[in-house]
Parts: C-alpha cells; sequence; structure tokens
C-alpha cells in the first residue's frame, strides 16, 4: 500500500514538477514580501512602541524630521509614514508604490539631545535580566551613545528610506526563489550528463543530497551577499544627499559601534558570543556573514564624506 502510493507520487512529481517548482518560488517570493506588501498588518504590530497601554506617539519634532528627510531624498512624502517604534535605531518595512505604501519605525531615544535625554530615560531597558541604571557608569555611556545629532538622525532616517526606494525589499525575497530554481534546473542537467535517471535509485538519491545541500549553501551565500551589497548601497545614497548627512552617517554607525561594546560589557558572557571587541555583531553561523560590518559601513561613509570634502 505505502509503495504503491509512493510510485503514484513519483509519477505525479515527474508528470508536474515544472507546475510545482513554479508554484514553490511563487510561494517563497510571496512569503519573503508578506510583510512589506502588508506592513501595516505584520510589520507594524511587531515593532510598535507601546507607552500606557497604548501605542506611543511621535512627537512633532521627529514628525518634522522626517518631512524634511523626505524631501531632502526627494520621494512621494504620500507613500511614506512614520510611527513609533520600539529598539534603538530606525526600522522600516513596504514597498512605495504599493497601496499599502511604506513604513519607518523611529525608536524613542531620537527625541532626546544632548541637553535632554528625557526620551532615552523615561524608558525602562533591562539588559542581561537587569534594569539599567542611568546614573551608573555603564548607564551614563550607553546613554551617551544612544543620543544622536539631528545631522545622524536624519541619515539613520534617509538610509531607511532610499533603502525601500530602491525597491531593496524585491531583491531581498526574489534570492531564495531564484535559487530553488536554479539548484532544481542544476539538478536536472547534471542528472542527464551523468546519465543518473537510467542508473540505480540509491545513485540519484545521493545526487539529489549532495544537490540540496550545494543548494543552501548557495542560497546562504547569495543572501548573505545581497545583504551587503543592498546595505552599502542605502548607506551610499543617503551619505551623498549632502556633505550634512555623510558626517551624520559617519556619527551614527560610531555610535552604534560604541553601544554595542558598552552592551558587550552590560551582557557578560552572552555579550561576548553576540558582539566583537570592535561592536560589529558576530555571525550565528561560521560560514555565513549575516550582518554588514558596522566598522566597513562607517569607513564607506568617511571616505565618501572625504570625497564631498574634497
Amino acid at each position: 500500500m505505502g509503495a504503491r502510493f509512493l510510485r503514484k507520487a513519483s509519477v505525479w512529481l515527474k508528470k508536474h514538477k515544472i507546475t510545482l517548482l513554479a508554484t514553490s518560488c511563487v510561494g517563497l517570493f510571496g512569503a519573503n514580501l508578506s510583510y512589506h506588501v502588508f506592513p501595516e498588518q505584520t510589520f507594524k504590530l511587531l515593532h510598535e512602541c507601546w507607552s500606557d497601554g497604548r501605542p506611543a506617539e511621535l512627537s512633532q519634532s521627529l514628525c518634522a524630521v522626517f518631512q524634511d528627510v523626505l524631501q531632502d531624498t526627494a520621494v512621494k512624502s504620500a507613500n511614506y509614514q512614520a510611527f513609533a517604534a520600539s529598539g534603538f535605531h530606525p526600522v522600516s518595512a513596504g514597498i512605495p508604490w504599493l497601496p499599502a505604501g511604506s513604513l519607518v519605525g523611529i525608536p524613542p531615544n531620537f527625541d532626546s539631545t544632548i541637553e535632554d535625554k528625557r526620551g532615552i530615560v523615561d524608558h525602562v531597558v533591562v539588559i542581561g535580566g537587569k534594569e539599567v541604571d542611568w546614573e551608573s557608569n555603564e548607564g551614563v555611556a550607553l546613554k551617551e551613545a544612544l543620543t544622536f545629532s539631528l545631522e545622524a538622525q536624519k541619515f539613520a532616517l534617509a538610509r531607511e528610506v532610499v533603502y525601500l526606494q530602491n525597491g531593496s525589499p524585491l531583491a531581498s525575497a526574489a534570492v531564495a526563489p531564484t535559487c530553488l530554481a536554479g539548484t532544481c534546473l542544476c539538478g536536472t542537467v547534471i542528472k542527464v550528463v551523468l546519465g543518473l535517471y537510467s542508473g540505480p535509485r540509491v545513485l540519484r538519491s545521493i545526487c539529489n543530497l549532495i544537490i540540496a545541500a550545494a543548494g543552501l549553501i548557495l542560497y546562504y551565500i547569495s543572501y548573505d551577499a545581497m545583504t551587503y551589497h543592498l546595505d552599502c548601497k542605502a548607506d551610499r545614497n543617503a551619505a551623498t544627499v549632502s556633505k550634512d548627512y555623510a558626517k551624520g552617517g559617519v556619527e551614527f554607525y560610531d555610535k552604534i559601534l560604541s553601544r554595542n561594546r558598552i552592551l558587550r560589557a552590560l551582557m557578560g558572557k552572552e555579550g561576548t558570543k553576540i558582539y566583537a571587541p570592535s561592536g560589529n555583531i558576530f555571525p550565528r553561523h561560521w560560514f555565513r556573514i549575516k550582518y554588514t560590518p558596522y566598522t566597513y559601513r562607517r569607513d564607506l561613509i568617511v571616505n565618501i564624506l572625504k570625497e564631498l570634502q574634497a
């Protein structure tokens, strides 16, 4: 009974393999884009900042800064909306030309200035199971690392805007279905060339396993390379808006590196597993980049600033 079912399934798969592959690729692409297509119902719910049992509202000053950024980057303001997000730096999702538009989340620490740090100290931050004492040496240092100048805030917001405007979510979402289709097609060609379709089933199974493993590694490498490219492209586009934006970009990444070094110290052993002494984030797996190094991104903007000042 079971053997007959497997034979029927095998015949059905061979008959409809092109349709099944196309459906799988479309499904993967759609799944990866889901929270960009419906950012209000998915992304915003995950990142929204709450205060006193209700969603926090952005201050008028931050709304004004966001509108200035949209004007400086020459995008249609109607396609972008800002909301108060949790965390320490901006987040974004959406596809600007779709009806839902795009959302950019602005964290509460962007409401803080050198003179007034209420946007930071008014929030409870727990690290390593302990609440941060803002008056301790580490708390004062962390408070400083979370306080950005107006130029740094504008760069950080511009970076999110141009990331979405460049169609980066589409490029990122296309990696998985492209690798899946490429792996399947290459696997078919290899088995035809080696004559495995007329050979023992065991050899075909071993070949399938090797091809699947190679396809998975190809996906990891391709996805990390795409992430690296899109991050650098967004940084470059935001930094070239003006010299002030480039200066803000250098400050932004300097303070992110400083913040990560402080978090590494506060989190103890767990912190040494996540953050490098430089402030970069360690990849989760040895063969993956996963995160574009912050030191490289800072150096990229330093070079852009030198070119703008030349």
